[in-house]
């Protein structure tokens, strides 16, 4: 087991005491990764957030980052022309950017271009555009700016997962973490909103973050069979669903909906129904489900937004996981939501199995529905695990 004061990981946010807008930026990255959402799965006191903007006593700059105080350190840099000028901040800046490198890609520092008075910082190639933002209300560029942070989060969690799971992997570490994050689109053909809204959808994963994107039977190489490969793509995706009023009438998107549950996936549905659901599909549940208007299609950016939140929080878990296993794990089974009965078709019947999930605990209703149908599975979150095992211990 880990030592329990050793974060898992840590947002910087730094940025210069002469940019007026970097209080109120960096406070709204705070309120995003502070949420409940990821605290549940991170573990202790979630993602900490910690700023870096005033010197640091006795010195001209903030004060310096310890990349080994955490599992996994991500820092971002609101870059604008006050930092760029400030031959200190420079100098902390490029000590922090050597010290992220030399301890790999479980650490990334990510510039924020604040404005385009900053190209002698040599960082504009590689920062996130806020400057090109400028035609966005306050509100939707904001959310560009977390939903492309969270893409880098995801790909930095990702390549911390590959380490604890094989500790002397010798792959090409960059090669890994510059792997697309697959996003599946599943929805129905059967009415006019269905298809369309999923091209929308997938025109704004391209044009965005570059996020990979499978569609239908275009994505299929010729020759392999339809179902298999629609199966496999499932289980290896975040997916969004693209709920329209004939979805859950149609037999594969039933079906890809619940090998999504049963791979225990990320999985967003995107709530679009125009008049009516005949018969509400119940695997559809237990996820986060975003209102978006069939006609005006004008939320995509909040689909996408809370797909990269629910993927980022998957890999928050299975780290945490690793991290936290032990011995007894053969009998236990980690889900990354709260349990519901699909959960229980990856039990065997005759075997004594231990769901461990985030916090917080079922509410006692779910419970008694579990203590009915599957009485000898044992459900704990995973706080009430830990505990467990820390009073088998003494």
């Amino acid at each position: 087991m880990t030592d329990a004061s050793r974060p898992l990981f840590v947002v910087y946010v730094a940025w210069h005491p002469a940019f007026a807008d970097g209080a109120s930026m960096a406070k709204l990255l705070y309120e995003h990764y502070r949420r409940k959402l990821y605290e549940n799965v991170a573990g202790g006191a979630g993602v900490s957030v910690v700023y870096r903007f005033t010197p640091h006593e006795g010195a001209d700059a903030p004060a310096p980052i310890d990349f080994g105080d955490s599992e996994s350190s991500a820092v971002v840099i609101l870059l604008d022309e006050h930092f760029a000028a400030d031959a200190s901040y420079m100098t902390w800046l490029r000590t922090v950017c050597k010290d992220a490198d030399a301890a790999g890609l479980r650490c990334l520092v990510t510039p924020v271009a604040i404005d385009g008075a900053m190209t002698s910082s040599g960082l504009v190639e590689q920062a996130i555009r806020w400057d090109q933002w400028a035609t966005l209300d306050p509100q939707a560029r904001m959310l560009k700016l977390l939903s492309s942070l969270t893409y880098q989060f995801c790909r930095m969690l990702r390549a911390l997962l590959g380490k604890l799971k094989n500790p002397a992997r010798n792959e090409d570490e960059l090669a890994q973490f510059l792997n697309k994050v697959q996003v599946f689109l599943s929805h129905s053909k059967r009415d006019a909103d269905g298809q369309r809204i999923a091209k929308l959808i997938r025109q704004q994963l391209f044009d965005g973050e570059g996020l990979a994107s499978f569609f239908d039977v275009h994505d299929i190489p010729p020759g392999l069979p339809f179902d298999k490969v629609l199966l496999h793509q499932v289980k290896v995706s975040a997916v969004v669903v693209v709920h329209t009023d004939s979805f859950s009438s149609r037999e594969w998107c039933r079906r890809e909906v619940i090998e999504a549950k049963r791979w225990n996936v990320p999985l967003v549905v995107a709530n679009c129904i125009s008049d009516l659901d005949e018969r509400g599909f119940p695997y559809m549940g237990n996820v986060p489900v975003v209102r978006m208007d069939p006609a005006k299609v004008d939320r995509i950016e909040y689909v996408v937004a809370r797909l990269l939140d629910e993927v980022m929080k998957d890999f928050l878990w299975q780290c945490r996981v690793e991290l936290v296993k032990r011995g007894d794990a053969a009998e236990v089974i980690f889900l990354p939501r709260p349990p519901e009965l699909i959960s229980l078709a990856a039990v065997e019947p005759s075997k004594r199995t231990t769901f461990v999930y985030p916090d917080p605990p079922l509410g006692a209703e779910e419970q008694r529905l579990f203590e009915v149908i599957a009485p000898t599975l044992r459900l704990k979150s995973m706080t009430e695990w830990l505990a467990s095992a820390d009073k088998e211990a003494s």
